[in-house]
């Protein structure tokens, strides 16, 4: 017989799971209970949820390569799917976030700029550089051995959710009162995000044959960007947002892709 803390975990765990796969991917599952707990779940398993959406992305570019599709078709397949798999809210949160740095006024303004609902100048250059930067580098990865392609994948989109993972640690705060900032900020223990990293790196190594070592350095230099971005963000907003997060996204699979290409 159950017990009632084993229910109460499961449940944790299911309703965690459910708004991980609601806020990162385009699959139709209705969030459970939303509370911090469940956020704390929810970002805790972002990794795993990276991972499979890169599997998944990392498979048609391999059936489109084997089809007789050049390289570069098959890195846009890539991005295209990437995209469509996550109704594009990450490199919406990466405009806005461009946007917001790009305005040069104080926290309030940059953060009424991040609401906005149309993308300025800096927001469409960001999203240029970052899907010409993916497309590119997954076309690189396109052209190596099935398993190479993916590993580096899988591994380069779990990283992009890793970030945000790391974004949600204890001294990372919320811009705003509310919103997903709110909800999510200094839920995510250091040691679990840091587990997390240990295991992406190693699971990396199998993405380059001739220097296995890139595998972790390219995960850990797009957690490194990330962490950047958030530390900068902080100084200019005050915390973060869910346009953050997005932006971290974004900037971690570009950088861990793009890494993986100097093998």
């Amino acid at each position: 017989m159950l017990t009632a803390a084993t229910v109460r975990f499961r449940r944790r765990m299911r309703d965690g799971l459910r708004l991980a796969l609601s806020l990162l991917t385009v699959a139709p599952v209705r969030p459970g209970t939303v509370d911090r707990g469940t956020a704390r779940v929810a970002m805790l398993l972002a990794p795993l949820v990276g991972l499979l959406l890169g599997g998944l992305v990392a498979v048609a570019m391999v059936a489109a390569t084997a089809a007789g599709a050049p390289p570069l078709v098959a890195g846009v397949l890539a991005i295209a799917l990437l995209a469509g798999l996550t109704r594009g809210l990450h490199l919406d949160g990466l405009a806005d976030t461009a946007d917001g740095l790009g305005s040069y006024g104080d926290a309030d303004k940059a953060l009424a700029i991040m609401k906005e609902s149309d993308i300025g100048p800096f927001g469409v250059v960001a999203i240029g550089i970052v899907l010409l930067a993916q497309a590119a580098a997954f076309a690189d990865l396109a052209t190596r051995p099935a398993l190479a392609t993916v590993v580096g994948t899988a591994a380069a989109v779990g990283t992009g959710r890793l970030a945000v993972t790391w974004s949600c640690r204890p001294g990372v705060p919320s811009a705003r009162p509310d919103g997903l900032g709110a909800l999510v900020a200094g839920t995510v223990p250091a040691p679990a995000a840091a587990a997390w990293t240990v295991l992406l790196a190693a699971i990396s190594i199998a993405a380059v044959t001739a220097r296995p070592w890139l595998g972790p350095v390219a995960v850990l230099a797009g957690v490194a960007a990330a962490g950047a971005l958030v530390r900068h963000t902080t100084r200019r907003f005050g915390g973060v947002t869910g346009d953050v997060f997005g932006a971290c996204v974004e900037v971690g699979v570009t950088v861990t892709v793009a890494v993986l290409t100097f093998a």
